[in-house]
């Protein structure tokens, strides 16, 4: 019966193959039960070891050692019996049916036959069956955990809904060369309008500090610092700005052009997830702007989906733009003021965010990651109900690996879990890298390393 078990695995496949210590340990539990079998009698109540050792090997994860099992069983009860009935062997137990007719003989040996069989059979659905109910209840908790983040996104649009007015405080007044018309977003120390340019006409969206915000020391150095920042960009993938107030503004403000569609936390409430195709084009482009806001020295730490605008140009070309450079910071610059805050939205901060630390680009390159999850597999990489508990998760728990929430080349997981590193070295170095890797993951389907070397 070892021979039996060891040869059925050296003739199993290479991915099905298990490990031989395995192999050993059910071989031996066949010549156990056999043994028992045969000093107790051959259809004695010694049966039970067989009966219930194949049912047990029969649910286990290798259909090779159930099969080698089964015949194991199935085959050395049958020679013993076999040999038995030939009169080469007695039947040496306890219990013994050599009295028996030679047809009741026969049925009984049938019968055994048919047992073993049939728990084999049903120890092998079983499992099956098990699977799929595990498969069908992760699937449950995926369609839960997709309709908890669209929740949980529609909550915060509609939380920001509710705070908008049609007028504002600033709404028909005149600020530098912009008219303003009424709000249209406010974040935590800022209102943006809907404006136009006094002399061109062209329409902008003009967000400025609030007068009773600037009064809080630091928001108006952070609002100008943002000026300053998010002026100094120049890409295609990053909100145009048009005008940045001088020191004698009445208030601080910034002015951008206004786009016309929708961001991207809108796109995935009506979408839910996005193809790994549209993904890559996503994480390319919002990978280009933030190369240039890093060439710049510019960390942004508060990428989500509010953050991220998509527009359609009349060709219907799809274009990605970086949005609300609100909480970043200049490298090498005066990082005082958010010094040992947590700043960001924490589904998508980086652990470094969640803990306070200094910030660099490689932040962004874990947002970006996030945002490439969330919109792959339909729910951000962690979704606590309470602050602490999310922030705790970002700070060191890991995520659960994309492809075992949706179908993904296996490439992806290696260079998202690369992207989502904790340490901040162990990510890619720049967010063109990581695009570039996921392209390459998401064209090709077999499993492979990301390609893109680490940086020192």
């Amino acid at each position: 019966m070892f021979v039996l078990a060891n040869l059925l695995l050296l003739l199993a496949p290479r991915g099905a193959r298990v490990g031989r210590r395995l192999a050993i340990v059910c071989a031996a539990g066949v010549i156990a039960a056999l043994g028992a079998v045969l000093v107790f009698g051959l259809h004695s109540g010694a049966l039970i070891l067989p009966v219930v050792g194949l049912h047990v090997i029969g649910l286990g994860g290798s259909r090779w050692i159930a099969r080698g099992a089964f015949l194991g069983f199935a085959g050395g009860h049958l020679a013993l019996a076999a040999l038995t009935e030939l009169g080469w062997l007695h039947d040496p137990g306890l219990v013994s049916t050599g009295d028996l007719p030679r047809q009741a003989r026969l049925l009984l040996e049938a019968t055994v036959l048919a047992v073993l069989a049939g728990l084999y059979l049903h120890a092998r659905r079983s499992r099956r069956d098990g699977i799929r109910a595990m498969r069908e209840l992760a699937a449950a908790e995926r369609s839960l955990g997709e309709r908890d983040a669209q929740l949980r996104e529609a909550q915060q649009e509609l939380a920001q809904s509710l705070h908008l007015q049609a007028e504002g405080r600033w709404s028909h007044q005149v600020l530098g060369s912009f008219r303003l018309g009424r709000v249209i977003g406010r974040g935590a120390v800022g209102e943006i309008y809907a404006g136009h340019h006094v002399l061109t006409g062209e329409p902008a969206a003009i967000k400025l500090l609030q007068v009773e915000t600037a009064e809080v020391p630091g928001n108006r150095e952070r609002f100008q610092r943002e000026a300053r920042a998010a002026a100094s960009l120049r890409s295609a993938h990053v909100v145009r700005v048009l005008e940045v107030s001088d020191a004698g503004a009445p208030v601080p403000y910034l002015a951008m052009e206004h786009l016309a569609g929708a961001d991207l936390a809108a796109y995935l409430r009506a979408r839910g997830r996005l193809p790994a195709v549209e993904v890559v084009e996503l994480v390319w482009q919002l990978a280009a702007g933030l190369e240039v806001a890093r060439l710049a020295g510019v960390v942004h730490r508060d990428l989500k989906p509010q953050n991220v605008f998509r527009t359609v140009d009349g060709r219907g070309a799809v274009g990605w733009k970086l949005l609300d450079f609100g909480v970043s910071k200049l490298a090498g610059g005066d990082g005082t003021l958010t010094q040992g805050c947590v700043i960001g939205t924490p589904h998508y901060m980086s652990p470094e965010q969640a803990t306070g630390r200094p910030t660099d680009h490689r932040a962004d390159v874990y947002a970006l990651a996030a945002l490439a999850y969330r919109c792959l597999t339909g729910r951000p990489p962690f979704a606590g109900v309470e602050m602490p508990a999310l922030l705790f998760h970002v700070a060191a728990a890991e995520p659960p690996p994309a492809g075992s929430l949706v179908a993904l080349p296996p490439a992806v997981d290696l260079v998202l879990g690369r992207a989502l590193a904790k340490l901040p070295e162990d990510r890619y170095w720049t967010a063109v890298e990581l695009a570039a890797d996921l392209a390459a993951a998401v064209a090709s389907p077999g499993p492979g390393a990301a390609s893109s070397p680490a940086r020192p």
